[in-house]
């Protein structure tokens, strides 16, 4: 529970910080979801996880690392329910906050990599980026991929649709645009044309960017 606490006052900080909003004390434990937060801090402070001065509070090299491990998580969970599992606000967020204190670093990494390393979370944030990230620019490829970021020739495995309000998304699904269908981009302009089977379709941009393949 402890470590839950302090948790939510690192998120608190950063999200203070971020935001450019002054991250006094008083600040802090407005919008830390914890009944009584100016005891935690206080203890934080005191154990040198925290540092205060002038009214503010600030973050040691140690918490700072810390902080921005919980960020992670939770946007990345937040990437994971909107853009996979179409959870909308106000479920994505709770669920979010359940998810990052709960993720280990090794599934914390596995869901950024199935992402595709996201740099951003569904509300425009930056996502901090971990190790899996610096590999990925060295020598890795994400499993999936916006089929609009495909070239024509290339070719791969649905894994999932993220535009199912789409209003041509139930025509789309009966011609065979599913997860795990096998689809292949033969022409990107004016419009896309893809291959599924024996069936040639042509998709606007806005559909090809939220289907996600992975290559074969």
């Amino acid at each position: 529970m402890e470590d839950r606490k302090t948790e939510e006052i690192f998120e608190a900080l950063w999200t203070l910080r971020e935001n450019g909003t002054p991250h006094t004390l008083k600040n802090l434990s407005r919008i830390a979801h914890l009944e009584d937060p100016s005891k935690v801090i206080a203890k934080l402070v005191e154990k040198g996880t925290l540092a205060e001065k002038g009214g503010k509070v600030y973050f040691t090299a140690e918490s700072e690392k810390k902080a921005a491990e919980i960020i992670r998580r939770h946007r990345l969970a937040e990437v994971l329910l909107h853009e996979v599992l179409a959870i909308e606000s106000p479920q994505m967020e709770s669920n979010a906050c359940e998810f990052e204190h709960v993720l280990s670093p090794q599934v914390t990494d596995s869901v950024c990599t199935f992402l595709g390393h996201p740099p951003y979370c569904p509300h425009g944030k930056p996502i901090p980026r971990g190790s899996c990230c610096d590999k990925f620019q060295v020598k890795l490829k994400p499993l999936v991929t916006r089929l609009s970021d495909f070239q024509p020739g290339e070719e791969g495995r649905i894994r999932y649709i993220t535009a199912r309000v789409h209003p041509r998304m139930g025509r789309l699904s009966s011609l065979g645009v599913v997860p795990g269908s096998v689809v292949k981009l033969r022409q990107k302009r004016p419009s896309f044309i893809i291959e599924i089977g024996h069936t040639i379709i042509a998709i606007d941009q806005d559909i090809a960017r939220n289907i996600f393949i992975q290559k074969t």
